[in-house]
């Protein structure tokens, strides 16, 4: 059944998230403004049966511009609540990631900040953010265990982390956690280490498994850096770490987590800029093959999504100095949401929209395969708007954990 395992992180969250969101439901219902994309209460005069099938209508209805944008997930460094406002008006992107430049020092103030990025509780943006814990922590009130001491400790231990971790999330107005590192590495001179759950493909397995299960309901958990930084040497965040690693050796070692991950439900998966040259000399994040593999061979339904274009920029690679052209390259490979932060200004997700549109106006772009991927990343937000995620906890609710 198509998307089965992401309609079920949704249909989770609807549960768990509507009952804290009706707390704060007049207030957030007062504050919200008309998104400038199309109205989906409009398109959807009555209830058609499944979320999947309320999101291809709205995408049906959509301009190619207004799709374009609903699959760029971008970023600015501010938190200027009126500034991050302006910026989502004018944009009408479907997603944005904070960084530490997003965080005030509170989790009021980033309430604050969350709901000035939500135009509309019925459409709301995917907002994403880096809380794997310990060294890659967004959220300085986040004292749970993180990687570096998970790894040496029971499964357990990382779904009780992981629980406490996507609740500090959900309390925060954040619908989906890049907090999930599934990549395998035994060796500690390698810059993924200290980030990895496991130090084995089957302590790795073991570990996601216990942390997509426990985010779920709170959070939408993403599973990165597909299809793995452990066989792959070097940091992608300055070049393209390759390895020459067979496909099977691969399928039987470090996919593990990845498909630990997938099974347990995780809705989103995150595309790594490295290259497995056997399989495609491309990074993943531009690989066709790569896409069919995690979708054909691991049965991933959900959102496929790049690490940050802005890394192939800092590679120094020539191939990759076009963020526009990485971005339609991306989409092309099978991502159905593009990230962008490094390098990242107001002005940088309008020119990677434009340059969507006019690769669907050239047929570099077929027009199908952007309506798939902005159907794929509807369903995630009008399953957040179902489950009331943008309508925030209470104010003086106590802390999670």
């Amino acid at each position: 059944m198509p998307r089965r395992r992401m309609l079920a992180a949704v249909s989770a969250l609807t549960a768990v998230v509507g009952l804290a969101g009706g707390a704060a439901a007049g207030p957030a219902q007062a504050e919200a403004t008309p998104a400038p994309v199309v109205d989906p209460v409009s398109v959807i005069a009555a209830p058609q049966g499944s979320v999947e099938t309320d999101a291809a209508a709205v995408v049906a209805a959509m301009s190619t511009r207004e799709k374009a944008a609903a699959v760029v997930m971008g970023h600015i460094p501010t938190t200027d609540t009126a500034v991050l406002r302006d910026y989502m008006k004018k944009t009408g992107i479907g997603g944005f990631i904070l960084m530490g430049a997003n965080v005030p020092g509170s989790e009021a103030g980033l309430r604050a900040v969350t709901r000035a990025l939500t135009l509309d509780d019925a459409l709301p943006p995917l907002i994403a953010i880096d809380q794997e814990g310990g060294d890659v922590s967004r959220l300085a009130w986040d004292s749970f265990e993180a990687a570096t001491t998970l790894k040496s400790e029971p499964a357990e231990q990382t779904r009780s982390a992981f629980a406490g971790r996507a609740a500090l999330v959900l309390r925060a107005g954040i619908g989906v956690n890049f907090g999930i590192v599934a990549d395998v590495t035994a060796d500690p001179g390698s810059f993924i280490y200290r980030r990895a759950l496991g130090t084995s493909p089957q302590a790795g397995a073991d570990r996601v498994s216990a942390a997509v299960s426990a985010e779920t309901g709170s959070a939408l958990s993403t599973l990165k850096h597909f299809p793995g930084h452990g066989a792959a040497p070097g940091d992608s965040h300055a070049g393209i770490p390759s390895t020459p690693m067979a496909r099977s050796a691969w399928a039987s070692g470090d996919a593990e987590p990845f498909r630990a991950g997938i099974e347990a439900g995780a809705p989103l998966l995150m595309f790594g800029h490295l290259a497995y040259t056997a399989v495609d000399a491309e990074p993943a994040s531009l690989s066709a093959a790569w896409h069919r593999i995690a979708r054909e061979d691991l049965g991933f339904d959900g959102v496929a999504i790049t690490d940050d274009l802005g890394m192939l920029e800092a590679s120094g690679m020539a191939k990759y100095g076009d963020p526009v052209a990485n971005a339609v390259d991306a989409l092309a490979a099978g991502n159905d949401m593009v990230l962008t932060v490094l390098y990242s200004n107001a002005e940088t997700a309008p020119r990677i929209v434009d340059g969507i549109v006019a690769a669907v106006e050239d047929g570099t772009l077929p027009a199908s395969r952007l309506d798939e991927a902005a159907t794929r990343v509807m369903t995630l937000r009008l399953g957040l708007a179902a489950a009331g995620a943008s309508l925030l906890p209470c104010a003086d609710c106590a802390p999670a954990g």
